[in-house]
């Protein structure tokens, strides 16, 4: 297994584009979570989204050269699995909404965060699944929103930049969606226990991308 801790990203997507393909297992298992997450909470099921994130690692690999390395590797991965996702439901685009109500710009986090392994610090798993199917009651647009930005980390820019919105939007979004959430949730509990893709699913997917990529 090639090590994630080896060489910085920007020296990996480097020498990945100089012939070194065997590196691309690096931003495979570092990237699986979340793209994971992202096709998970656009409502598809765990065998549609693994196809999903095999079909934008291989368009990621045909087009790293065009990565401009000035940019987030993270954002730009996910613009491709959010554009496939966007391609599998025949949906161009999200509607804009009037951002007509107040924002609380000071909401605390919906989880907090924690430096622990977490499967350490799961200790009722049932909980999780009815984090997993909460979520997927919400409609799509805020579903999302929540998922890049309370599951995925990315910021209010990022998440408006991906998803075609204001960051008006974006805070509107996430406000509603933890309204609708927060009587489920216990906020001792980590985000990243949502559609956890263990080392169950990784190193089996893994291998079977870094098949197809080896053959490119």
């Amino acid at each position: 297994m090639v090590s994630l801790k080896e060489f910085t990203e920007a020296e990996i997507i480097d020498r990945i584009i100089k012939g070194e393909k065997p590196l691309y297992e690096i931003i495979v298992r570092r990237y699986n979570p979340y793209l994971y997450k992202i096709g998970r909470s656009y409502n598809f099921n765990h065998d549609d989204t693994q196809d999903l994130m095999q079909d934008t690692y291989i368009n990621a690999f045909k087009n790293l050269s065009q990565f401009e390395k000035r940019s987030n590797f993270k954002t730009w991965i996910i613009r491709i699995m959010l554009h496939n996702c966007y391609h599998k439901k025949q949906k161009s685009s999200f509607k804009n909404e009037i951002t007509n109500e107040t924002i609380n710009e000071n909401a605390a986090p919906m989880f907090t965060h924690s430096n622990n392994n977490t499967q350490n610090e799961i200790q009722n798993r049932e909980l999780g699944h009815i984090l997993e199917k909460t979520l997927l009651t919400l409609p799509e647009d805020y579903r999302l929103v929540f998922s890049l930005r309370e599951i995925n980390g990315l910021s209010v820019a990022e998440t408006s930049s991906l998803l075609d919105i204001s960051e008006a939007n974006v805070k509107v979004r996430l406000n509603r969606a933890k309204a609708m959430m927060r009587a489920e949730i216990e906020k001792s509990y980590a985000a990243e226990e949502l559609f956890d893709f263990n080392l169950r699913y990784c190193n089996p997917f893994t291998e079977k991308v870094m098949n197809i990529i080896n053959q490119l």
